[in-house]
């Protein structure tokens, strides 16, 4: 399977819908993927991330500032050095940022480390929150 086309506008790169990338992934800017598109090995982005819903990165994630999408799926450990926001029911191993972390509503996360503020929005399944501040809000 050929690896998909990734279209370029100034420092953004955008993916096709519902693409599958083989192998691991560099891009050298913002990376915005749509809903339903899947990375079988490394995602490295040294811009910011957007992870449309429903999307999948099998192996690690390392980006600047990510955005996780609904119902989407991080089988390896997010190191951001930025903030970090894992969107409503996503799913991902564990996170290491040098920004803040936002966990919406039904996120299930393993350990997340941030040196900055963890704010969690709602009920979640975690491991260890180990940050400068906690804010918890809501149910």
């Amino acid at each position: 399977m050929p690896t998909p086309t990734v279209i370029q506008k100034g420092d953004t790169f955008f993916a096709p819908k519902g693409s599958y990338f083989e192998g691991n992934v560099r891009i050298d800017g913002n990376f915005v993927v749509p809903a339903h598109t899947h990375f079988w090995g490394k995602l490295l982005v040294t811009g910011t991330l957007e992870l449309g819903p429903r999307s999948s990165v099998a192996l690690d994630l390392n980006c600047w500032n990510a955005i996780i999408g609904s119902n989407s799926k991080v089988k390896g450990p997010i190191v951001a050095h930025g903030d970090v926001t894992i969107l409503d029911h996503a799913v991902v191993h564990s996170i290491q940022a040098r920004g803040k972390v936002i966990l919406r509503r039904g996120v299930s996360v393993g350990d997340v480390t941030s040196d900055d503020t963890i704010i969690v929005h709602g009920k979640i399944k975690s491991g260890r929150l180990v940050g400068r501040n906690m804010k918890v809000l809501g149910n």
